[in-house]
This record gives C-alpha cells, structure tokens and sequence, in this order.
C-alpha cells in the first residue's frame, strides 16, 4: 500500500467508526508528546475534519520534549481550521499526589501515574465533548512489545496506527509534512 493510501484508509477508518457509533461523537481528543507517534496520529485526526482538541499535558517533562508538542501543535493550528490546542499542566496535581503517598514511593509508579493523570484529564474533556480518546501507540511499541503502561496510555477509545511499524510512521509523518525535528528526533 502507497503511503498516501495508508493515510487515507486511517482517516476513512476513523470517519467509519465514529459514524458507526449511536452517538456519532463530534469531537476527538488526543494527547501530544512531541513525538512522531502523536504528531502523526493527530494530524491524520485533524484530516478527518472533526473537530479536533489537540492536548500537551507536561509532568515534569523535558523542555526540549515540550517545546515540540508546542511546535506540533502550532503546526496544526497554522494547517488545519478545525483543531483547538490547549496546554494543560499537570506539574501540581503530580506534585500533590507524590507527597500524599511519599509512604509508597516508587520510581516505576510514578513514571506510570504520569501516564494514568494524563488519561484521566484526556477523558475529562472527552466527556464534557462528547468525544473519543484516541490513542497514539504503534503496531511495534505499544502493540508488539507492550511499551505503554496499563490504565494510563493504553486507556483510550480508538488507536488508529495500533497497525502501523515504526518505520510506516515515519513515512508518513514525511509524507504529510510534519516539522522535521519531530519526525527525526529519537524515539
């Protein structure tokens, strides 16, 4: 299959299923990392012409990582008409909830309670949109070799390149013209 075709046949795929639903859903929801999974995923999102909320969510996040989500979606608003973007922080809530059970540290939780509270406000707005979630994961990462943390990022409605190898999102990440440090950048 062509790159533009496997483009195409994930928009039309998503425009089906959200027409298939008894409540067609008028929005999609989705989180940006600055990563290529993401930037892809939510432009192919905005190409369905739903409306699209478009969600950087830093957690003690990496700047140079935060500042290609607030590229990305600077991206999108300048290409697309139907795309909202918002910039949620979640430093304080994290924040709290790490000093309220500091009696159950643990790295490895924590890395993955940041994965849960950003799914938690994913659907927060979701719900207050009649929306879906959708999902950002690939064949290989998130569905080959289960890179992704149970209840936090794999929480999600739709994933749309859950078929998609690492090198097919790259391509298409090219083929649609998105910046250039994100489709380069390492995973």
């Amino acid at each position: 299959m062509k790159v533009s075709e496997r483009i195409n046949y994930i928009k039309d795929w998503i425009i089906t299923y959200c027409n298939s639903m008894k409540n067609t859903p008028s929005t999609l929801v989705i989180g940006v990392s600055g990563g290529i999974d993401s930037s892809l995923t939510s432009t192919i999102c905005a190409m369905t012409k739903k409306k699209i909320i478009v969600v950087s969510m830093p957690i003690r996040q990496d700047s140079k990582q935060h500042d290609l989500s607030i590229a990305h979606q600077d991206w999108l608003m300048n290409n697309f008409e139907n795309v909202e973007c918002r910039v949620i922080s979640l430093d304080l809530i994290f924040k709290n909830f790490k000093e309220t059970l500091n009696e159950f540290n643990s790295d490895r939780g924590l890395a993955n309670s940041r994965s849960r509270l950003r799914m938690v406000t994913l659907y927060q707005i979701a719900q207050s949109q009649n929306a879906l979630v959708v999902g950002t994961g690939n064949k290989v990462e998130d569905f080959g070799i289960g890179f992704y943390t149970k209840y936090g990022d794999g929480g999600v409605d739709i994933s749309p390149i859950a078929d998609c190898t690492k090198s097919q999102v790259w391509e298409m990440g090219k083929n649609l013209g998105i910046l250039k440090e994100i489709v380069d950048a390492q995973p």
